[in-house]
């Protein structure tokens, strides 16, 4: 559980940074999101997820 909250706090650090430094670049990032299809932004979100795992199994195993 310690490490869940850890990969928790640790996203909210980099989201936080990323609003910090670049906000504009944000803006215009959520911008073409809203343009994309739904399938678009679920095959997006499935294949970030997929090499999110892969990753920590590459890490952690």
């Amino acid at each position: 559980m310690t490490d869940f909250l850890a990969a928790l706090a640790l996203v909210l650090v980099i989201e936080g940074l990323l609003y910090a430094a670049a906000p504009d670049a944000l803006r215009r990032a959520m911008a073409v999101m809203l343009t994309q299809s739904p399938g678009t932004m679920r095959i997006a979100g499935l294949s970030a997820a997929g090499i999110g795992v892969f990753l920590l199994w590459l890490i952690r195993g």
